[in-house]
């Protein structure tokens, strides 16, 4: 059974593996630190089966034109190579999302594999008159609104924090 639950102080050398092994490089365990450092960690959760922190979710605020705390943004997650495809991933999404709603988001952003994030009411933001400010394809860049009606005046360019540069 997977239980997600809150970020702590000593999870971060775990998390900071998971990211590592899951992509194979330590460019979003790098970006999870310098967002936790900038003190821009919205939501940091991660999965536990049996005890063991197997997955990471962390969430981050992005701008859509001028406003600065327009959304959130999901990015990175991560759920160790022989935990994937068990419903890790997705129980941090659901969790994370959750989350989301019951601190007053209203919208969510993020750049990932469509068949995983449409079912959690991810469509793509290119539709809604959403931009990304790096080149990425139109399927793999949405939004997800977390109150119904959100998107009726965000139209525009969406930046992430700088430390996204680095991934």
């Amino acid at each position: 059974m997977v239980v997600v639950r809150p970020e702590r102080p000593e999870d971060r050398p775990t998390i900071r593996r998971i990211h590592e092994r899951a992509f194979a490089r330590a460019n979003e365990a790098n970006l999870v630190d310098m967002l936790r450092e900038a003190g821009l960690a919205t939501v940091s959760l991660v999965a536990e089966i049996d005890g063991t922190v197997v997955g990471h979710v962390l969430f981050s605020p992005v701008a859509i034109c001028a406003d600065e705390q327009a959304a959130v943004g999901l990015a990175p997650m991560a759920v160790l190579p022989e935990h994937q495809r068990a419903g890790v991933g997705s129980a941090l999404v659901q969790a994370g999302l959750d989350e989301c709603r019951r601190l007053g988001h209203q919208l969510v952003i993020v750049v990932g594999h469509a068949d995983l994030y449409s079912r959690f009411g991810f469509t793509p933001a290119r539709c809604h008159g959403l931009r990304c400010e790096y080149p990425v394809p139109d399927d793999v860049f949405m939004v997800a609104e977390l109150v119904p009606g959100a998107l009726a005046d965000r139209r525009g360019l969406v930046r992430f924090r700088p430390q996204f540069a680095s991934v």
